[in-house]
């Protein structure tokens, strides 16, 4: 006799939320992150403003378990700054982790260059978009200009100009 079918609408599939649970909460734990939540929702938790310039880097417990030490990232100009908001950012975490958990925050000073060796990465700064010179687009407009088609001839003319800017910078 043949097995009746399930009824359901996933159809075998799981979530990705539940695939990756659990490495995500073995790899929070090995840096002291009870709750990883405090890593996934760090801008929610103590602000944007706070989380574009620190990010959280460690929790260490004392001996007693008690009054952890929580470790922040962030570059040297924004340390003293952040040094004056570590009360209420301490208040704050402590709300995610609903006790007082942390007892301490220490900053860390780095070079705002790249997160992977340690360091942090920041929000670049909006490009200053140049208006290309006219002789440049002069050039580009005799060079597509040949071209039939308006379109194929717009485009050309587009990539002609980038192309040519592109060289007068160098």
């Amino acid at each position: 006799m043949k097995q009746p079918r399930k009824t359901g609408t996933t159809r075998g599939f799981s979530r990705a939320a539940t695939l990756m649970q659990g490495r995500i909460r073995s790899a929070s734990e090995s840096r002291g992150f009870a709750v990883s939540r405090l890593l996934t929702h760090w801008s929610e938790i103590v602000g944007e403003a706070t989380a574009k310039v620190c990010h959280p880097v460690k929790v260490s417990y004392a001996q007693g378990g008690m009054g952890a030490t929580l470790s922040l990232l962030t570059s040297g100009a924004q340390a003293p700054m952040l040094e004056m908001q570590k009360a209420q950012i301490r208040e704050k975490v402590n709300a995610c982790y609903g006790y007082n958990a942390i007892a301490r925050i220490h900053i860390t000073q780095t070079a705002p260059t790249g997160f992977a060796e340690g360091q942090l990465a920041f929000d670049p700064a909006p490009k200053k978009s140049q208006a290309p010179d006219p002789s440049t687009i002069h050039t580009a407009q005799e060079i597509a200009g040949d071209v039939g088609d308006d379109s194929l001839r717009l485009a050309l003319e587009a990539l002609g100009t980038n192309v040519l800017s592109k060289r007068n910078t160098r």
